[in-house]
């Protein structure tokens, strides 16, 4: 069978595949493939449709610079409107005609004699690709938890991953896994369908009021007639973050500490005003610093704990039997729905998500673990050549994609330029520099409230399984983008 043959593939059509692919096109490369293992685009807002979705970052920052919406409905927009606008931006910059859903990507290996990669698809076909970029998301690896019985339960099962909206919730008795930011979102609408519930909390999560609100239809006319003026509040809602993101958690000194205390301190008042249970506050209290796991925002979290039919159970789980699940303190409680809102395998499956293997046989998934996790700007691995991946350890920015998705694609516009210019067909970052990056963003990291706070009990994904904070690149977002538009290009072996 003749292989196909491409300029680039990108794994991955959710908003990095997109951004990417909206790169290679300004840069002339038209002959790509998007491919994805869904039947859509969207990555995780495709994926992703339980109850009570929406975006924990203001709607006004979370999208790409250059293609602002002027028709976001609220501040916190929901699941349905961000997936729409990926499904906008997707057909505005003709990314749409490249992609090829329910393809399942199994591994990309590099063929030194061809200086080429080829891309294992399920089924047995092959693509042959110069340029291999993954896409492929730091939450795109569900997660099931390993509790005895889990698998023997006869009642209705659901990850939010995979929501069964055709299934009726109504009079259920419902327990529901996991107090994440999923879990903060959803448990509010489960409370309003179900006869009972029990919340399953394992680690209690740092939750602040929602400061939300809807944009008035001259609100949205403006924003359309005056992009300024959009741009404007999406200027102050972006330093607003970067500044409680630099200084609260990657700059931990006397400001940074103080910002963390008064931060918590808001969550703490937000509980006491909610909930006047001195014994159930303490339970959904934090034992950890404020920013070591991602926080949330809810105005109805708290207060979905003192209505009477929802309980929380904060001793664990012994097992799960046919009709029930059992208590580390011995209560058994009778379900017909068990949801999990657990999670993803963040490290253990989607670094990388697919088996990648470079130059002289090395194993990206087996090198990072045997050595450490490590990307040069997030984005780079030494013996990869001519291989991009856009979820890496150091390349997340803070709270927002987006930042991170502008930073990779003027990465991508500086280093694909240079190769085109010395009409050169490979690049690799070299070991040197890629060492020199690790050792700066391990001396960085150590001033972060993950290094130096109290970060032991938060059960973090930003911690590696070798309890290093690799997922978070400790910088600001003008900083990245700085490095992104003039890196030295002497630190890529270009040929």
């Amino acid at each position: 069978m003749t292989s196909e043959q491409f300029d680039a593939v990108i794994v991955g059509a959710g908003f990095g595949g997109i951004g990417a692919a909206i790169q290679l096109k300004r840069m002339g490369i038209e002959n790509f493939v998007i491919l994805d293992r869904e039947e859509d685009l969207g990555g995780t807002w495709h994926v992703n449709h339980y109850p009570g979705l929406a975006v924990d970052v203001p709607t006004t920052t979370y999208s790409y610079f250059f293609e602002p919406n002027p028709n976001w409905s609220r501040l916190f927009s929901t699941g349905a409107e961000i997936k729409q606008y990926a499904d906008d931006v997707a057909d505005k910059y003709d990314v749409r005609s490249h992609m090829r859903f329910n393809t399942t990507v199994e591994g990309a290996r590099w063929d030194e004699e061809a200086t080429a990669w080829q891309v294992a698809l399920a089924g047995g076909q092959t693509l042959t690709t110069r340029y291999l970029i993954t896409a492929t998301g730091f939450l795109s690896q569900p997660h099931t938890p390993d509790i005895a019985g889990i698998t023997g339960f006869e009642g209705k099962v659901i990850h939010t991953t995979a929501w069964d909206d055709d299934y009726d919730l109504a009079g259920k008795r419902i327990a529901i896994i996991g107090t994440g930011a999923t879990a903060v979102q959803l448990i509010p609408e489960l409370a309003r369908k179900a006869a009972d519930l029990t919340v399953y909390q394992r680690t209690a999560i740092w939750v602040v009021p929602k400061l939300d609100f809807r944009f008035s239809e001259g609100a949205k006319r403006l924003f359309r007639r005056v992009p300024l003026a959009q741009r404007a509040i999406r200027a102050v809602t972006d330093n607003l973050y970067e500044f409680f993101i630099w200084v609260g958690l990657h700059h931990r000194g006397l400001l940074g500490r103080r910002l963390n205390i008064g931060a918590s301190d808001i969550a703490k008042l937000h509980r006491f005003l909610s909930i006047r249970d001195p014994e159930l506050r303490e339970k959904l209290t934090p034992d950890y610093d404020f920013g070591c796991k991602r926080p949330t925002f809810s105005n109805s979290y708290y207060r979905i704990f003192t209505k009477p039919h929802v309980h929380l159970q904060a001793s664990g789980i012994e097992r799960v039997e046919a009709d029930a699940i059992v208590a580390n303190d011995g209560t058994r409680t009778p379900i017909d729905v068990l949801v999990l809102a657990t999670g993803f395998d963040l490290w253990e499956a989607n670094f990388p998500a697919i088996e990648i293997v470079g130059r002289e046989g090395r194993n990206l998934g087996k090198w990072w673990r045997d050595t450490r996790f490590q990307a040069y700007q997030g984005v780079s691995v030494p013996y990869f050549p001519n291989y991009l991946s856009l979820a890496s350890p150091y390349a997340f920015l803070g709270l927002n994609f987006f930042n991170t998705m502008e930073y990779q694609m003027r990465h991508m516009d500086r280093l694909f330029a240079e190769v085109k210019r010395r009409g050169a067909t490979t690049f690799e970052i070299t070991e040197d520099a890629n060492t020199r990056y690790l050792d700066r963003m391990t001396e960085l990291i150590g001033d972060s409230v993950f290094t130096v706070g109290n970060c032991a009990s938060s059960r973090s994904y930003y911690f590696n399984p070798s309890g290093e904070p690799t997922l978070l690149r400790p910088m600001s977002t003008r900083s990245a983008i700085k490095e992104a538009s003039d890196f030295p290009l002497t630190d890529y072996q270009i040929a």
